[in-house]
């Protein structure tokens, strides 16, 4: 489980007031000494993650965020970074202290929880510190809240089995290829290798197909692009051809319509994104003019040379396919810009790195400032004029 990508994560956000305990929670929580814990508001400054394995649930992803009514020097950085975190919060630990009960605070936290659709457990932390009282209060007004202290273990193990529970209501992802290809099927994965390919290993979203097929018993088969022809000679029935979106045209010619045909991209933007909304979305390329402006969005952070994908491949296809001056803005990791309105097209890459909730809220932003937007494979499939057959395995 400690292997499992953080995209793969639920991911827990802990939320409240500075020096509400929410640090001494997650510690308690973990049984670990994951964050800085002291008296002094506002000792949290920048989000605290913690990856560990929530049994019986699975692997999970803990947020500790800083407080959000942080008034000090940062203080208003650092309430925007917590807001940043409610975008990809699958579930929420909203954590108020048991002395300090501020109603204006709790129902304007609601109403976040509400607008990004997460779930939550109201937390009242630090009730060895109130009367009997003052616990029988919170609990005829909260019935449904949890009572802890960090001091009281019996208190937290009652915390992460309601946790638990919860979790295990909520909406898994859907799966890669579970549905697309039938058990016992097979597809053949095209990896070529270039000088952006990392040495001795396989990329996430490699990984991640090949998993997925072990886990649907799908059997799998992973070639470069030049031993495809002699793989589809030795192999018959294959249900589908998965392929880097750079290759998808060499491949395409290669398999002449033998079998079906998509892209590693794809098959992300269909599990995490909108695929309807990506393909309609790349249509506004035959749009643009001279001065549109084009938002390039790259989940991940790595050095890019003269084949990054983003930052050269797909701008010199597109400035080829339109004859247009177009102007390109790149943003890469959580550094999603909020002047959306600016752009006349986001194209994002396959978001491997990211969780769905937070790819569903890019695309959700991008709706409500008029942006379409799109997909790294979407875009490649439709400039080398395949995208229908790209994506006739999904119909």
């Amino acid at each position: 489980m400690n292997n499992t990508p953080n995209s793969n994560r639920k991911h827990i956000g802990i939320f409240g007031k500075t020096n509400a305990g929410k640090s001494s929670l997650l510690n308690a929580i973990t049984e670990q000494d994951i964050a800085i814990v002291s008296d002094i508001p506002g000792t949290t400054t920048d989000s605290v993650t913690k990856a560990m394995e929530l049994i019986p649930f699975g692997p999970v992803l803990f947020i500790d965020t800083a407080g959000l009514d942080d008034d000090s020097a940062l203080g208003k950085l650092r309430v925007n970074n917590t807001l940043k975190e409610f975008k990809r919060t699958d579930f929420a630990i909203f954590v108020m202290d048991s002395n300090s009960l501020d109603l204006d605070f709790y129902n304007k936290q609601i109403n976040i929880f509400k607008k990004y659709n997460i779930p939550y457990i109201l937390v009242f932390n630090k009730i060895d510190t109130c009367t009997h009282e003052q616990v029988q209060t919170l609990k005829e007004k909260f019935p449904n809240a949890i009572m802890t202290s960090v001091n009281n273990r019996e208190s937290i193990l009652l915390l992460k089995e309601t946790l638990i529970k919860n979790l295990q209501i909520t909406e898994e992802e859907p799966s890669l290829i579970k549905g697309l290809v039938p058990y016992n099927g097979t597809i053949v994965m095209v990896v070529p290798v270039d000088s952006e390919a990392p040495k001795g290993r396989l990329i996430l979203p490699q990984v991640q197909v090949i998993r997925d097929c072990l886990d649907n018993g799908i059997k799998s088969y992973v070639v470069r692009d030049t031993e495809l022809e002699s793989a589809l000679e030795d192999l018959k029935n294959i249900d589908l051809v998965i392929t880097d979106s750079q290759a998808f045209k060499k491949v395409d010619s290669i398999l002449n319509n033998r079998t079906k045909l998509t892209s590693f991209s794809i098959l992300f933007a269909r599990q995490k994104g909108d695929l309807d909304a990506f393909v309609e979305g790349v249509k506004t390329l035959d749009n643009l003019v001279d001065g549109s402006k084009i938002l390039i969005s790259e989940s991940c952070t790595h050095n890019t040379s003269h084949e990054d994908i983003g930052k050269v491949k797909i701008p010199n296809l597109i400035k080829k396919y339109t004859a247009k001056q177009i102007n390109f803005d790149f943003k890469m990791g959580k550094d999603f810009p909020e002047n959306l309105d600016e752009y006349d097209l986001i194209i994002h890459c396959g978001s491997c790195m990211l969780n769905k909730k937070i790819m569903q809220n890019r695309i959700k932003e991008s709706h409500e400032n008029g942006v379409p937007i799109t997909n790294y494979g979407i875009v490649i499939a439709y400039l080398t004029g395949i995208l229908d057959k790209s994506i006739e395995i999904f119909s």
